[in-house]
C-alpha cells in the first residue's frame, strides 16, 4: 500500500508522486543492495526478539496450509536473498502492478476529481517495464491441511536487557474458521473477542477484554501461564481462529490440555452477558479505529479491494448485532471438525503428540489421553 495525506488543493501533486512511486520506480542497483542488506538484519531480528508473536504466526500457517498459498513463507527465505535483482522486481511488477489489481482510494475529496487523477496519472501513464499483463500471477485457492512445525529453540537467553525473562515454551493451536466473503465472517469475529485474552500481566481499565474467556478461565486460575490470546487470520478463501500460549517448559502439556479444553468449551451455550459483552467490545474498537482518516481510508482501499464494494460502519455493528448464541454454535461446532493446526517454539520435550492434541479436540472434554510410564 503507498499512501499520503495531503490539503485538498495538492490533490494532484500527491498523486502524480503516487503514480511515479508505483509505475516509474528507479530500482538503483545500490538501493536494491542495501534493501538486500536489510532483509538480511530482519530476519536476523525474527529469531532473535522477545515477542514469539511474527515467528509463530508463520509458523501456524505453514502447519494449516502445508506447501500452498498463505503457508507458503511470508518472510523471504535467507537463499532468495541474494536473487533479488531488478529484473526480478521488474517481473513482479509486469505482474501484479496493473490496473486491474489496483484501487485508488481517498478521503476527504471528491469522487469526481479523484477519478480524474486517476485517469490522468494511473491509466494514462506508461509503466517503466513496459506493457502490464498478468500473466503469471498465482489464482490457487487456500487449500486448508492441519498439521503441525515444530521448532526445538533455546529460549533461556532471550531477555528484554539487563533482566532476563522466563524461558518459555509457546505453543500456537488453531483451527479452519471461514474467509471474510462468508457470512459467518462476523461470529468468528466476535468469537475471537469473546475468547479475548493477552498477557499475565494488564494494567486493566475499561475495554482491555479483563472479563474475556481466556482470561477469566486461563490466566487468572493458572498463575503459571505467561500468555494466552486468541487471534483470527481470514483470508479470500478460508480462514484460521487460533490461541496461542506460553508457560513454563516443564508444564507445556498441562498448558496444551488448557487450550484443547477452551476449544471444546466454544461449542458449549455462551452466555448472555458474555455474548453481549464481547458484541459491544467489537463494535467500540471498530468505531474508535474509524476515528482517524488515514485509518478510514485504508479501510476503504482495503475493502474494495478485496470485496469490490464498501461496508458503512454502522452496516457492520448492525451484523454484529445481529450475532446470537445459537450463531457462535454453528460456527465453532463447524470449525471443531476441522484438523488442527499447531506450531510449538521453545524447549518441546514435554510437548505432546499432534495425535494426541487431534484427539483431544475430538473429545468431549478436551482432556489429553493419559500417558502411564513404567519408571518414574
Amino acid at each position: 500500500m503507498y499512501a499520503v495525506s495531503a490539503e485538498v488543493k495538492g490533490l494532484d501533486t500527491v498523486v502524480s508522486l503516487l503514480s511515479d512511486a508505483v509505475l516509474q520506480p528507479r530500482l538503483l542497483d545500490e538501493e536494491i543492495e542495501m534493501t538486500r542488506m536489510a532483509v538480511r538484519f530482519e530476519l536476523e531480528d525474527l529469531n532473535m526478539r522477545p515477542d514469539p508473536e511474527p515467528l509463530l504466526t508463520e509458523m501456524i500457517h505453514a502447519a494449516a496450509y502445508r506447501g500452498n498459498t498463505v503457508g507458503l513463507p511470508r518472510f523471504c527465505p535467507v537463499d532468495n536473498v541474494e536473487k533479488i535483482d531488478k529484473k526480478l522486481l521488474h517481473t513482479y511488477l509486469r505482474s501484479y502492478y496493473c490496473p486491474e489489481r489496483m484501487v485508488l482510494a481517498g478521503v476527504g475529496i471528491e469522487h469526481e476529481q479523484l477519478v480524474a487523477c486517476a485517469r490522468k496519472y494511473l491509466l494514462d501513464v506508461k509503466p517503466v517495464w513496459g506493457a502490464s499483463t498478468p500473466t503469471n500471477v498465482d489464482l490457487s485457492v487456500a487449500q486448508y491441511t492441519g498439521g503441525i512445525v515444530r521448532m526445538d529453540k533455546d529460549m533461556s537467553d532471550v531477555s528484554l536487557g539487563p533482566t532476563p525473562i522466563p524461558e518459555l515454551t509457546h505453543i500456537m493451536i488453531g483451527l479452519e474458521s471461514c474467509s471474510f466473503l462468508e457470512e459467518d465472517f462476523i461470529p468468528f469475529a466476535v468469537l475471537n473477542m469473546m475468547m479475548g485474552g493477552g498477557g499475565s500481566f494488564s494494567a486493566g481499565g475499561p475495554g482491555k477484554g479483563m472479563f474475556t474467556r481466556l482470561y477469566l478461565n486461563v490466566l487468572n486460575r493458572h498463575h503459571w501461564m505467561y500468555n494466552a490470546t486468541s487471534y483470527h487470520h481470514s483470508y479470500e478463501d478460508s480462514g484460521l481462529l487460533c490461541i496461542h500460549a506460553s508457560a513454563d517448559p516443564r508444564q507445556v502439556r498441562e498448558m496444551v490440555e488448557i487450550i484443547t479444553r477452551e476449544f471444546i468449551q466454544m461449542a458449549g451455550t455462551a452466555g448472555e452477558m458474555e455474548l453481549a459483552r464481547a458484541k459491544t467490545q467489537l463494535k467500540s474498537m471498530l468505531m474508535m479505529n474509524l476515528e482517524s482518516r488515514p485509518v478510514i481510508f485504508e479501510d476503504v482501499g482495503r475493502q474494495v479491494l478485496a470485496t469490490g464494494k464498501r461496508k458503512l460502519p454502522h452496516e457492520l455493528c448492525d451484523l454484529i448485532s445481529n450475532i446470537t448464541a445459537s450463531d457462535i454454535k454453528r460456527v465453532t461446532t463447524k470449525m471443531l471438525r476441522s484438523k488442527p493446526a499447531v506450531a510449538a517454539l521453545g524447549d518441546l520435550t514435554e510437548m505432546p503428540s499432534y495425535e494426541h492434541i487431534q484427539a483431544a479436540l475430538s473429545s468431549k472434554d478436551g482432556r489429553l489421553p493419559r500417558m502411564y510410564r513404567l519408571f518414574r
